[in-house]
């Protein structure tokens, strides 16, 4: 059954799929496909930072050598997430939770009686996760987009969508936990790896001398059952887990945030310099949490993002390879021209049944300019984009092919974007700025700006005296300042992180980030 779709799925058909899947991003941001679309292509415009892969060239990389490589995901992610949260948390001068308590009275029962009354997204997006899983090495990058995006397109109440409604949990969810078992299906039977984690799987195999295709689900059945359970059994232990210690892990919330923010960000910058360990993971990672901090601030969704910069290397191979082997006939094969109504359906769909923006109120508004911070953030990815396009004039086809399709794309996506602004005579959520005083709870006085000043001044003196002596530093002040504690415990706060990072050193033979004062000294451990 699945040997005619794996065979009709070309590089045209995977370059038009995942296409497919960044318009339906747009569905997913609010009021604004054109916003949530531009950020996809502001993911791939970053994805193209560095060499192509196409022809080894080195493209924008700002004389760097760190940039000849693609900047790596696990910065992305955490620059995304994990910086703007911080200082989203650390403003509004709470505590995640208030009780630290989940209401378990009736909740996981409740959770299982959501499942089986909404069993008929369950089964369409497994179906759609299952589908997507066996087209090889797609499905895990796109899957829950998919699947969240029809069940949008498929329902009336749309508007409940992005306020809690638990079917926006079912849909994803349902297709992400599919996608396993479809990834199986090319791995085993033509020993294509449908996934990052089945090429591991695969490389298992040829070690012990199995060799997945015809002869494996006919002489080593046994095995394939033996996977299939794993992965249905998996996913019924990392439940059960998760119930066990959700109650514990909640009580985590109800510590005030100063107390924990300067540790977070101690974390955050030391997983991203285990990226590549080079200082230049630190300095793409405050430069990328900026931008995802006013990415924040001015409503773009960062999970568009994030999406174009993990699919950015795809979109680029399947381009190179479409452009070479088919050319534009690609656009005369069945398989894409179905994707590419399917395609222009879901834009359709985007622009006609997106909600209108709601207006702001005087007091949203109140004594600032309607739109200069955001024109500002909109110039300035406008000219991310002009000067890719510049930069990719100087090399050859295969290796200015990519940032010209995608920076010119983003253009055409985020004009339109300033040209509604400047039309605008009122204020809307379109384009609302949370800086404003749009909050609905109280804000600390102190800027965006205060923040990431703080976090500039932690990599100031760590460059000076290395990672552990400047975070150190950096969780003393913060927590003498922002939390208030006492000499005694602040030294003792950063006291503890320095013990900590000292064993992680030593058990896992970490390196972390050197200063100019290690030119000249030997620091001992644990300040090494």
């Amino acid at each position: 059954v699945a040997e005619p779709l794996i065979l009709a799925i070309g590089f045209g058909e995977q370059m038009m799929l995942i296409v497919m899947a960044l318009t339906m991003i747009g569905m997913l941001t609010g009021t604004s496909p054109l916003r949530g679309i531009a950020t996809c292509f502001l993911g791939l415009m970053i994805g193209a930072l560095g060499s192509a892969p196409a022809t080894g060239v080195e493209r924008l990389s700002f004389g760097t050598v760190y940039l000849i490589e693609p900047i790596k995901l696990v910065i992305m992610g955490l620059a995304m997430f994990a910086m703007p949260e911080i200082i989203d948390i650390m403003r509004r001068k709470q505590t995640i939770s208030d009780t630290g308590k989940l209401i378990t009275k009736h909740g996981w029962a409740q959770g299982v009686k959501d499942t089986i009354t909404h069993w008929w997204i369950v089964l369409r997006c497994a179906a759609i996760g299952t589908l997507v899983g066996i087209i090889p090495g797609l499905g895990g990058s796109v899957v829950d987009w998919i699947a969240y995006s029809h069940a949008i397109q498929t329902t009336k109440d749309k508007h409940l969508y992005g306020t809690g409604d638990v079917r926006g949990v079912i849909a994803p969810e349902s297709a992400n936990n599919a996608k396993e078992g479809g990834a199986l299906i090319p791995t085993l039977l033509f020993g294509i790896p449908g996934s990052g984690s089945m090429a591991i799987l695969l490389g298992g195999f040829i070690l012990i001398g199995i060799e997945p295709g015809v002869e494996m689900i006919t002489f080593n059945l046994d095995l394939v059952y033996i996977m299939v359970w794993s992965v249905a059994l998996a996913n019924i232990i990392g439940a059960g887990t998760c119930v066990v210690l959700a109650g514990q892990i909640a009580k985590l919330t109800t510590i005030r945030y100063a107390l924990i923010a300067p540790f977070m960000f101690g974390l955050i910058f030391f997983a991203a310099f285990q990226a590549t360990r080079d200082w230049g993971d630190l300095i793409t990672m405050l430069i990328l949490g900026t931008l995802g901090v006013y990415m924040k601030r001015f409503g773009w969704p960062r999970p568009a993002l994030l999406i174009g910069f993990v699919l950015a290397d795809k979109v680029e191979g399947e381009v190179y390879h479409t452009a070479t082997v088919y050319g534009w006939t690609f656009l005369e094969r069945p398989v894409v021209l179905v994707l590419v109504a399917i395609t222009a359906f879901s834009i359709y769909a985007a622009v006609k049944f997106k909600p209108l923006p709601a207006k702001l109120t005087e007091d949203g508004i109140h004594s600032h300019k309607k739109y200069g911070p955001q024109m500002a953030f909109l110039l300035f990815t406008a000219g991310f984009a002009v000067l890719l396009f510049t930069d990719a004039l100087q090399y050859q086809y295969l290796t200015a092919l990519y940032p010209m399709m995608v920076s010119v794309a983003g253009l055409c996506f985020i004009v339109p974007l300033a040209v509604l602004m400047l039309m605008k005579k009122e204020p809307s959520t379109l384009f609302h700025d949370e800086e404003r005083g749009d909050f609905d709870i109280d804000v600390e006085s102190k800027s965006i700006e205060h923040y990431i000043l703080w976090i500039v001044g932690m990599l100031g003196v760590s460059a000076i005296f290395g990672f552990v002596i400047g975070i150190s530093a950096f969780i003393y002040a913060f927590v003498r300042i922002k939390a208030k504690l006492t000499h005694f415990y602040s030294a003792v706060s950063a006291a503890s992180f320095i013990v900590f990072l000292g064993t992680l050193s030593h058990f896992l033979t970490l390196r972390y980030p050197e200063g100019l004062l290690q030119d000249f000294i030997e620091l001992p451990w644990p300040l090494q």
